[in-house]
């Protein structure tokens, strides 16, 4: 039995350190490779498990050697791979991130087996949904898959964490099956259309969020940390300061960090609180699985 049920991506990244991103036509060299375990699914799974959550997961992978080795990097990190199987024909997940020296990164995802991931799936597992405390879910699996999960869950009494990246239009039957909408502050503007910066932005934005349909919403906002709502009151949540090395596995670790406070019952508030602290923590150091904190480094901050 899990405390959190993960369903989501797992991708082979791709690290390129540039000094600056090309322009268009333009070739840039000099840059640093460097190859790490990823996936938005993936991440957040393992980030719950290594903060102590019991975690499930459920996912696909290709069959071209690329997707054993990490399923077996999932399990070496305490979470539950028997619902992750191989795609026949499908080429493992991929993601080609670039960094810039001020820790910034651009992400192009080539999703392969991941949108391998079925609606029958997830029915598959719904036993396995219904034992979990928190259901965690991310985009880069077919919309119609998260969909399902979304209702399976609502069946069965699970909550449902939803971060919605990369954003896309969902019904508003999907929003009301969440307990938590988690969103940056680009996917909270796509979701409202209207532009939301920064920490008076969020506070802003995080009730009409909420009168989209979800029970409560969160809006991280980087070196600031996150914004809640449960209602028509939004609260700020700052975040330590950390030397920033790379951001690509922060959201990551947020969510996950959320997700492990939710399932041992601790308030939103207290869960956000928690969760901005792992997500700072992740960013002092390079790739996302990598940077993922353990208790120990969220003690130290």
């Amino acid at each position: 039995m899990a405390d959190v049920f993960v369903m989501g991506s797992i991708n082979q990244d791709f690290v390129l350190k540039v000094e600056r991103r090309p322009k268009p036509g333009e070739t840039v060299t000099d840059a640093v490779l460097s190859t790490h375990n990823g996936g938005k699914g993936a991440n957040q799974a393992a980030a719950a498990a290594l903060l102590g959550a019991s975690v499930a997961f459920l996912g696909r992978v290709g069959d071209d050697g690329f997707g054993g080795p990490l399923v077996e990097a999932l399990r070496d990190k305490g979470v539950d791979t028997a619902l992750v199987e191989e795609a026949p024909g499908a080429s493992t997940g991929t993601a080609f991130i670039t960094v810039t020296g001020d820790g910034e990164n651009a992400i192009t995802v080539a999703p392969g087996a991941n949108r391998r991931l079925t609606p029958e799936d997830v029915d598959a597992a719904r036993g396995a949904i219904g034992e979990a405390a928190v259901l965690v879910a991310q985009m880069e699996v077919p919309r119609e898959t998260v969909a399902r999960a979304v209702e399976v869950a609502g069946e069965v009494g699970t909550r449902v964490v939803l971060n919605l990246a990369p954003p896309f239009e969902i019904p508003r039957a999907v929003l009301e099956g969440l307990s938590v909408l988690v969103v940056n502050e680009h996917e909270a503007a796509f979701l409202l259309g209207e532009r939301v910066e920064g920490v008076e932005g969020a506070l802003a934005a995080a009730p009409g969020l909420v009168s989209l349909g979800p029970a409560s919403a969160v809006v991280t906002v980087g070196a600031d940390g996150a914004v809640f709502a449960e209602g028509g009151d939004a609260d700020h949540v700052p975040a330590p300061e950390a030397e920033v090395v790379d951001t690509t596995g922060a959201g990551d670790a947020f969510v996950g960090a959320l997700a492990r406070k939710l399932a041992r019952g601790a308030s939103l508030g207290e869960a956000a609180a928690y969760a901005v602290r792992a997500g700072a923590a992740a960013v002092t150091r390079e790739g996302a699985q990598g940077a993922l904190p353990t208790p120990d480094v969220l003690e130290a901050l």
